[in-house]
C-alpha cells in the first residue's frame, strides 16, 4: 500500500537504446548509476525524497502531461521492429495516481496502434528521452 509520502514501483518495458538514455537521464538528475538494480524489484513502493524515485516521478509526470505529442512523435513502427526478447524490463517509481494514468495512456496507445506494450512503452519513451526506440 502506498501512502502520500510513497511511491509506486511499477515496470516498463524498453529497447536497449531507450534503457540507456533513460539511465543517462536518471544519471544526470539523480546520479543513478544502474537504473536496473536501483529499485528492489520486490518492493511495492518507496519513499518520497529518495533522489532517484523523485527522478522517475518527475519523468512519469512528464510523460502524462506530454503524452499526446509524445504520442505523435513516437515511432512505433521502428519500436515494433526490436526483437520481442531485446527488452529490458525496467522498474520507475511514481506517485500511485500517475502510476494509474500512464499505465492506462500505455493501454490506449497499444489499442489503438494495435501494438503490445513493450512496443508503446519504447517508443513513447524514446519520444520522451530523444532516444531512437530501436537498436
Amino acid at each position: 500500500m502506498t501512502g502520500d509520502d510513497r511511491y509506486k514501483v511499477f515496470g516498463v518495458y524498453l529497447s536497449a537504446p531507450v534503457t540507456d538514455a533513460l539511465e543517462e537521464y536518471l544519471y544526470d538528475e539523480a546520479g543513478v548509476l544502474d537504473v536496473g538494480d536501483y529499485f528492489d524489484e520486490t518492493a511495492d513502493s518507496v519513499p518520497v525524497g529518495d533522489p532517484g524515485a523523485d527522478a522517475t516521478d518527475d519523468l512519469v509526470a512528464d510523460v502524462v502531461d506530454a503524452f499526446a505529442d509524445l504520442y505523435d512523435r513516437a515511432d512505433f513502427a521502428a519500436a515494433e521492429r526490436t526483437d520481442p526478447d531485446a527488452f529490458d524490463l525496467v522498474h520507475l517509481a511514481a506517485d500511485p495516481t500517475r502510476v494509474t494514468d500512464v499505465r492506462e495512456r500505455f493501454r490506449a496507445a497499444a489499442t489503438i496502434q494495435d501494438a503490445d506494450l513493450r512496443t508503446v512503452q519504447t517508443a513513447i519513451l524514446a519520444a520522451h528521452l530523444e532516444a531512437g526506440p530501436a537498436e
